[in-house]
């Protein structure tokens, strides 16, 4: 089955007691029981919901994984990855990422000795030298939040394999019509489904996709033990949102890329920041494991002042300045003072984020009325 008929029919049946094609919301907090421990499959909604069953099978299936497990924030899923380690357990971790990421890490789980380090991923080598016998997870963000940098998937698993070392990867950025990777060597794929699998600025939501039996089960007793669980309702729009997952991210694709190449050219823009250059550091890496660049794109300005990037966000019509990314609809934001701002200024200026950097999430408009609303704001300043 070919990824645009999976997004559609994967793991998804006509209600077999009415026949209604979208699967319904089952809003009920409990099941009725024939007699004690004699039921149809569910007990009670945070261990199991027909409709979160549904849209866990069909995420299983984009991500070629045994099993996904959802709940109910992208934050929610990585923290229910971390419960599995124990104290004096080590994580390494991409030194660009989420700042939601390195907060989870390093404000919580330090303080119950689980160590972080966080290494330049786009040379594999980093990651060899940084493993110690204590190392338990290697957590990849590939491309990265939000210099879009490129870490090979292959190489970092290969590595991981001989240290005996578990692989996850945070592929929300592309997406698993962009990247699968699972088929690369990952152990395990993590999603922000709020972003493009839900696609509509309209739930929160996130999944962990497995390909291993063991680590389903530990996830899903975590899943129903802590109890992070998402709504059969939010449930419900990512299954609606994947539908059109792999239209509106081959659209995205096509209009990030016009943008970058606007971006590249203008007087008042110091970089561009998108994979699809062929001078980005590891375009032949993306080219190879990716089967477009994404509709991410990060820029800083010629004069790298807070005040002047402010300036450029503000005069958007089009681009709406907001924290989040993947919808329909296109988004600007600043990474130092929105997204990364739980991350020190000096781990940020290490990657190069700078106060003037501005993250663009490249929606699905006509891209002409989109470079129009960039070139008047940049005239602004």
């Amino acid at each position: 089955m070919k990824f645009g008929t999976k997004v559609i029919h994967a793991g998804i049946e006509p209600d077999p007691s009415s026949g209604a094609i979208m699967t319904p919301i089952f809003q009920t907090s409990t099941y009725v029981q024939d007699a004690p421990g004699k039921h149809k499959g569910y007990e009670y909604a945070r261990t199991q919901n027909p409709t979160r069953g549904t849209l866990e099978k069909n995420l299983a299936a984009l991500e070629n994984g045994i099993d996904a497990i959802c709940f109910s924030s992208g934050l929610a899923a990585m923290d229910a990855i971390l419960k599995t380690l124990n104290p004096g357990d080590e994580i390494i971790s991409t030194n660009d990422l989420y700042g939601g990421s390195y907060r989870l890490m390093t404000k919580i789980y330090e303080k119950f000795g689980i160590k972080s380090v966080f290494v330049d991923m786009t040379n594999p080598a980093n990651v060899k030298k940084a493993i110690t016998k204590n190392t338990k997870l290697i957590w990849v963000e590939t491309p990265t939040n939000p210099m879009l940098s490129i870490v090979d998937i292959k190489k970092v698993c290969k590595i991981a394999k001989e240290g005996k070392v578990q692989v996850c990867v945070d592929n929300t950025f592309a997406s698993p019509f962009l990247q699968r990777p699972l088929d690369l060597g990952a152990d395990m794929v993590l999603h922000s489904a709020t972003k493009y699998l839900g696609g509509h600025s309209d739930v929160i939501h996130g999944a962990v996709i497995v390909k291993n039996k063991k680590m389903a089960e530990a996830l899903r007793f975590i899943q129903n033990a802590a109890g992070a669980v998402p709504g059969p309702q939010d449930c419900f729009l990512i299954l609606r949102g994947i539908k059109t997952l792999h239209l509106r991210v081959e659209r995205s694709c096509k209009n990030a890329k016009k943008i970058a190449k606007f971006l590249l050219t203008h007087p008042k823009v110091a970089n561009v920041y998108y994979p699809g250059f062929k001078d980005h550091p590891n375009h032949k890496v993306a080219k190879a494991q990716m089967d477009d660049f994404g509709g991410m794109v990060s820029f800083d300005l010629v004069r790298d002042d807070f005040k002047i990037a402010t300036k450029v966000m503000s005069n958007t019509k089009l681009f709406s300045l907001a924290e989040s990314l993947g919808g329909v609809e296109s988004l600007i934001g600043h990474p130092a003072s929105m997204t990364h701002a739980s991350i020190p200024k000096k781990e940020r200026l290490k990657v190069g984020l700078t106060d003037s950097l501005i993250r663009l999430s490249v929606g699905v408009e006509d891209v002409e009325d989109l470079i129009d609303d960039l070139e008047n704001a940049l005239t602004k300043i």
